[in-house]
């Protein structure tokens, strides 16, 4: 998924900042550019899990991050101006709120750009002199700033008023809230007069699939209070929109009830799949990615879809986002909304097999509804398949097999029939949807097709398939690894790896493919080239000579070097970029690519950097229901690593690695029995069976 997003506007830069002045338009990233910068840490992680800003000299800083929840989607864009105020615009996108045309990005999205505590009054006054002191993200955006009475400070040293501003993202209704907690940190009691604030739009009829949409703002808990030193007083904002022509009517949110919502599913996702290891970066990197790719799932008419979100993608689906990147992780954390956005994946999907073997649609849109398949085959089945057949083992579950296997049978035979005279899949384009040259055949759509066999080779033997069947997929696989390699294989600018397809001369990213689809018979030159030639602080550019990024070929990368057995190499640039991505001045999620997009933080490039993890670092390689291949990779200068409370193949349990002088000291363990504990030699595998 790549497709172009809606004509871009720019918002005027002279815009007046004053309370509930609302910008209904759809607007650009252009708001708040983020560019490549250098390698500063700007945020630093506390003890509870969070990261922190507290503001310094280096200002103006702007920076934009995503949230989400089944109905909504809110993407702030904020930062500290020069004088230390804030500023804030939230971007709020209804994804089951159609407009026309119902395109791929006919979302109801508008831009709001008000400053809520410019409408309090305190001891008959407008608060004055911003401070920002903090701010904070823990799966929330929370700001702490001191306010004046005065515009003087040298008359007015001591502020007077501390607000702490929080938002979030309802996690089960069409509703952004912001919770504000006002603090009296003044010697004299204050008064402080909160104003009743109600603001209802309603959108031109005739842009809307279900007719005219109602957009409120309503401000909760107003009123006059008499507030004593050291004394708080609260209220909330909640925005949301609704559809009276599908009889939708006003919730009345109870804020603080929405917040523990979300505080909650932000404790799911950091209590399972609970990575430890010495590096305290990569741990939290694995924890705030699995923030970002469960959150982007929406409740649409066709049921729980994944999106990849950026203000474009939303209630719709592609092969590469939901099935190659973010299927095989889903059982591993063991959500479920997670898992049931997945088996939607292939249930839409399955409606496009056909006996004349045409290609898939480029994306199913519009909750389910409709399709755009303006980019072509770009490998389609090759990412359905190799999702798909990951997804079903790690599930472990037989029946949902069952029901899967039709769609990957096709995808399997569809490749097939697309070999060339090479042996390997054509296609019209690859993910990235001509952006640059992939020839008829590329290496990254075979390597999808290559992992699929041998996937498929375990699930027809888990299903009861003849033996034939399963013999088939076996010398399909090995056929297409020897084709691969007289393909593809090649001096490419110095380094014996591969030509992104047949002729090419110059180095590309997505190189990585043969290596994290189990191909290594080049595997240390390649990776050479990629972390060498290509590598930049922001990762690795998509072809020598070029400017642009994409995360997703860089997250491919890092998982295909530990897969491989690169590991030294790997850690160093994977410490590199989780640094930069967690801490640096664009956090705290992977983001999409640049300059195209403006690093926006699209959802599968999270479960991409999640992958690096599980497949990567400890090497788990679905091989039946109840079984994977282990091959873990601790690094040489790391004592340990654990990962806990993983729940794919049915189960749940934990894995400790360390180090035992020459060896590995495995335990496999669930909260009833230890199911594996040994030591192997470092880069040996193991096959482990589940009780």
């Amino acid at each position: 998924m790549i497709e172009n997003a809606f004509p871009l506007h720019k918002i005027c830069s002279s815009f007046l900042m004053v309370m509930w002045a609302v910008f209904s338009v759809v607007c650009s990233n252009a708001g708040n550019s983020v560019t490549p910068s250098g390698d500063t840490t700007r945020w630093t992680i506390q003890n509870d899990g969070s990261l922190q800003w507290n503001v310094d000299e280096r200002i103006p800083h702007y920076d934009h991050i995503e949230m989400s929840g089944e109905y909504l989607s809110a993407v702030l864009r904020y930062g500290v101006n020069p004088d230390k105020s804030f500023r804030l615009e939230r971007t709020i996108i209804w994804p089951m709120l159609r407009t026309i045309p119902n395109n791929t990005h006919g979302s109801l999205t508008r831009r709001f750009a008000f400053d809520v505590v410019s409408g309090i009054m305190v001891d008959r006054q407008s608060l004055k002199g911003e401070e920002v002191m903090s701010l904070v993200l823990n799966g929330f955006l929370t700001v702490t700033s001191h306010y004046h009475l005065s515009f003087d400070k040298r008359h007015n040293i001591h502020p007077a008023i501390r607000v702490t501003a929080t938002y979030f993202p309802s996690v089960n209704k069409p509703v952004w809230c912001e919770k504000y907690i006002l603090k009296n940190i003044t010697d004299r009691p204050l008064e402080i007069m909160i104003p009743e604030t109600e603001l209802v739009y309603r959108t031109d009829a005739e842009k809307g699939v279900n007719g005219s949409y109602t957009v409120v703002v309503r401000a909760g808990n107003a009123g006059t209070q008499m507030v004593a030193p050291g004394g708080e007083v609260d209220f909330s904002v909640a925005i949301q929109a609704f559809s009276p022509g599908k009889q939708e009517k006003e919730v009345i949110p109870d804020v603080d009830r929405e917040m523990t919502g979300r505080k909650d599913f932000i404790s799911g996702m950091w209590n399972n799949l609970l990575l430890e290891t010495p590096d305290r970066v990569i741990n939290k990197a694995f924890d705030f990615a699995k923030i970002r790719v469960s959150e982007s799932i929406y409740r649409t008419a066709g049921g729980l879809m994944h999106g990849p979100g950026g203000e474009a993608y939303y209630a719709a689906i592609w092969a590469n986002d939901e099935s190659e990147y973010v299927a095989p992780f889903f059982p591993f954390l063991g959500y479920p909304a997670g898992n049931e956005a997945t088996r939607n994946v292939y249930r839409l999907y399955e409606k496009f097999m056909n006996e004349e073997y045409k290609a898939v649609p480029s994306s199913i849109i519009a909750e389910g509804t409709d399709i755009w398949h303006g980019a072509g085959d770009c490998g389609d089945a090759a990412m359905l398949a190799y999702g798909g057949l990951r997804y079903a083992l790690a599930m472990g579950d037989k029946r949902e097999a069952e029901t899967l296997w039709p769609l990957m049978e096709w995808c399997l035979e569809y490749c097939n029939r697309k070999l060339n005279e090479d042996g390997v899949v054509e296609s019209d384009s690859d993910e990235l949807e001509g952006r640059f040259p992939s020839g008829n055949a590329n290496i990254l759509v075979s390597s999808l097709y290559y992992d699929a066999l041998v996937s498929a080779g375990y699930l027809a033997r888990e299903l009861g398939l003849p033996s034939r069947q399963i013999q088939k997929y076996n010398r399909q696989a090995r056929d297409l690894k020897k084709s691969v390699e007289a393909c593809f294989g090649a001096n490419v600018e110095g380094f014996d790896t591969y030509s992104y397809y047949k002729g090419n001369t110059l180095l590309r990213s997505w190189i990585c493919a043969p290596l994290f689809a189990g191909i290594h018979d080049r595997a240390e030159a390649t990776i050479d080239a990629l972390f060498s030639r290509l590598w930049t602080k922001d990762g690795l550019l998509s072809q020598t000579g070029s400017e642009s990024f994409w995360d997703r070929s860089t997250l491919s990368a890092l998982r295909a070097g530990f897969v491989a057995g690169e590991t030294a190499k790997t850690l160093h640039h994977l410490e590199e970029y989780s640094l930069r991505r967690l801490l640096g001045d664009h956090v705290p999620y992977p983001i999409e690519a640049w300059p195209e997009g403006n690093q926006r933080h699209l959802s599968g490039e999270s479960g991409l950097y999640c992958r690096i993890i599980t497949e990567g670092l400890f090497g788990m390689r679905p091989a039946g229901f109840k079984s994977f291949i282990f091959t873990p990779r601790l690094p040489a200068k790391w004592d340990r690593m654990a990962l806990n409370h993983i729940k794919a193949f049915g189960s749940n349990f934990d894995i400790l690695v360390t180090r035992k002088g020459e060896k590995l000291d495995v335990l496999i363990k669930s909260p009833a029995e230890i199911v594996c504990r040994t030591q192997i030699t470092p880069g040996k595998s193991l096959t482990v069976t589940l009780n």
